[in-house]
């Protein structure tokens, strides 16, 4: 199968596929004599896997160790529980962000009432003089698939 078709079956751009390969997560496919990749039902495995976990927002990381641990069928399952639980833990956190988030901005939308001009903007003064305890207390950001890792808890 040729890196076209399986971006097709996979729904993941081509351009990914080559940097999962390039970073490890995919294997590298053999080549044909014609120089193109020849990618085999493992690839299209491992991709539709890939493809989940990042569905449930897990970073590469997570992705490599749930792909190291799959290698392992008869080991104890008990590091992927883990990893899952850490995961879930970060999840848990940034709907708390979220929540505040949302609170914050009810309060700025709030803040303008109908009528009055740019210069007057309850939501502009907010944002230009909005109190630092707002500000987010973690090391989050809210681009999904970006977690912060503290040292040694992977």
């Amino acid at each position: 199968m040729r890196i076209g078709e399986i971006s097709k079956a996979t729904g993941i751009p081509v351009e990914t596929i080559r940097y999962y390969e390039k970073i490890g997560l995919v294997p590298e496919p053999e080549r044909q004599a014609s120089g193109y990749r020849d990618y085999r039902q493992s690839h299209l495995d491992r991709l539709l896997f890939i493809k989940r976990c990042r569905n449930l927002d897990m970073a590469q990381d997570e992705i490599r160790e749930l792909i190291r641990l799959a290698d392992q069928p008869d080991a104890d399952c008990s590091e992927v529980d883990a990893l899952l639980a850490r995961h879930l833990s970060h999840v848990r956190e940034r709907l708390q962000e979220l929540a505040s988030l949302e609170d914050t901005l009810e309060r700025l939308q709030k803040a303008c009432s109908e009528g009055r001009t740019v210069s007057e903007c309850g939501i502009l003064g907010g944002l230009t003089s909005e109190p630092a305890r707002e500000a987010p207390t973690s090391n989050h950001n809210h681009i999904p698939g970006t977690h912060h890792h503290t040292p040694g808890t992977r």
